[in-house]
C-alpha cells in the first residue's frame, strides 16, 4: 500500500467497531484535514458493509470536535440493508469523546431506461476556452508563509481564480477557484481518496481577500458520481464560495475527470475564524 492508503488504513476491533491513526503529516493548521478524517470514516463504513458491489453514493459529515495526533475510534452501525441499498451511520471517538457523526448510502449499480448528462464537462476560462492540461501548468507554492503539512499529500496545479491572499484592486475577485489535482505518489483515485480530495484544495474564499484566515469545516455533504477512467490522472477540481454570512460561509466543489466527466460534488458549511 501507498501513502494514501496506510495513513486511511482502518482496523477491526470487532463488528462495527474500528480504529484508526491520525497522522501528523494530514495537519492543516491547528488539526487534521477534514477530507482526510471523513476518508477514514468511508473507508471503515465500506470495511463494515463488505461488498464492493455496494458503491458510496453519498456520505454527510458533521465535525464537533477537532482530533488530535493518534488513535481514534469509528462505530459504525448498519441502519437497512435493502436489495441494492445499504444505510450507515458512524461515529469516530478518541478517548470517549466525540469528534464526528456520520450517515452514508453505499448502493449498487442499478439499471434504468432514464439516463442522460447534460453537464457542461470541464469549466471554461474567462476568454471562453477550455481549462489547458495538467501537463503546461508549473507547479507553484501557493501558500509559502504557512506551514500546511497536509498539502504534501497532493499535486496541485492552479488554473482558475486569484492566488490565495491577492485579491485584485478594484474589490472584484470572486471566491471561486479550481485546477488540476490529484494524491502524490501514484496513489490510484477511488471513491476513499476522491472523498479527501472534495477538501484538499486551498478554500476559494482566499481569493477573495488579503489576510489570512481559517476556515473549519462543522458540515461537508459529498455525492459521488463516477470514478475516472485513468485513476492514476490528474481530476480538474472546481470550488466556489458564493455566500457569507453570520460568521458562516458555504463552499460549492466539483470533480471532473479528464474527459468532463462529473466524479463528486460537494457541500460545506464553514466557520469563518
Amino acid at each position: 500500500m501507498n501513502s494514501f492508503s496506510l495513513e486511511t488504513q482502518v482496523t477491526q476491533l470487532e463488528q462495527g467497531r474500528y480504529s484508526a491513526n491520525m497522522d501528523r503529516s494530514w495537519w492543516i493548521i491547528s488539526g487534521p484535514n477534514g477530507g482526510y478524517v471523513a476518508a477514514i470514516i468511508l473507508r471503515a463504513i465500506c470495511e463494515e458493509v463488505n461488498e464492493p458491489s455496494r458503491a458510496p453514493r453519498s456520505i454527510s459529515l458533521q465535525f464537533l470536535r477537532v482530533p488530535k495526533e493518534g488513535l481514534v475510534e469509528i462505530e459504525v452501525v448498519v441502519e437497512r440493508t435493502g436489495r441494492t441499498v445499504s444505510n450507515l451511520s458512524a461515529r469516530m471517538t478518541q478517548n470517549g469523546v466525540l469528534l464526528v457523526i456520520a450517515i452514508a448510502v453505499l448502493a449498487e449499480h442499478r439499471e434504468s431506461p432514464l439516463s442522460f448528462n447534460e453537464l457542461p464537462g470541464l469549466p471554461l476560462l474567462a476568454d471562453g476556452t477550455v481549462v489547458p492540461g495538467a501537463e503546461s501548468i508549473a507547479e507553484e507554492d501557493l501558500d509559502p508563509d504557512r506551514d500546511v503539512p497536509m498539502r504534501g499529500h497532493y499535486e496541485q496545479r492552479w488554473v482558475i481564480g486569484e492566488h490565495p491572499f491577492q485579491p485584485l484592486p478594484s474589490g472584484e475577485s470572486l471566491a471561486r477557484t479550481g485546477g488540476w489535482l490529484r494524491p502524490a505518489g501514484g496513489e490510484p483515485i477511488d471513491a476513499i481518496a476522491l472523498t479527501a480530495m472534495t477538501d484538499a484544495w486551498l478554500p476559494p474564499i482566499f481569493s477573495r481577500v488579503r489576510e489570512p484566515l481559517m476556515v473549519p469545516t462543522i458540515d461537508l455533504t459529498i455525492h459521488f458520481r463516477g470514478l475516472p477512467k485513468d485513476p492514476e490522472a490528474f481530476c480538474f477540481v472546481l470550488f466556489e464560495s458564493p455566500l457569507a454570512q453570520d460568521g458562516y460561509l458555504i463552499e460549492h466543489g466539483q470533480i471532473f475527470d479528464t474527459d468532463g466527466r462529473l466524479l463528486a460534488e460537494s457541500r460545506q458549511l464553514a466557520v469563518v475564524i
